[in-house]
């Protein structure tokens, strides 16, 4: 494969699109290779990059099977749980806590400092 073409910022000719349009679109690469890139100047550091894929080239998503949105289901509720006191926070744990709220800044409250009632 050659040298790309390199477009500018809202000047790439229809019938290309990033991946975030082909998946407005109902659509995936498909395994095609990049067609064109697409550069966004900036004043300080170096251009913002797009990669752009031929829409005609361009493959439907996969529809979701029941196996596919168990184990979505799976993961999202291990994203819930505390490592801390293993209970469902009933929310997503934030990475930058990695425990409950509860538990990352526990209260004197309770017998282990925390003022959760589940904890």
């Amino acid at each position: 494969m050659g040298a790309l073409p390199v477009y500018r910022w809202r000047l790439a000719p229809d019938g290309y699109a990033t991946r975030r349009q082909l998946r407005a679109l109902g659509l995936r690469p498909g395994g095609q290779d990049v067609a064109a890139q697409l550069e966004r100047p900036r004043r300080r550091r170096g251009p913002l990059v797009a990669y752009l894929y031929r829409v005609d080239r361009a493959k439907p998503v996969r529809p979701m099977t029941p196996a596919r949105w168990a184990a979505l289901a799976k993961a999202n509720a291990a994203r819930r749980l505390c490592p801390a006191c293993r209970r469902d926070a009933g929310y997503v744990i934030p990475a930058a806590l990695g425990t409950c709220v509860p538990c990352a800044y526990p209260g004197p409250n309770g017998s282990d400092g925390s003022t959760c009632e589940q904890c």
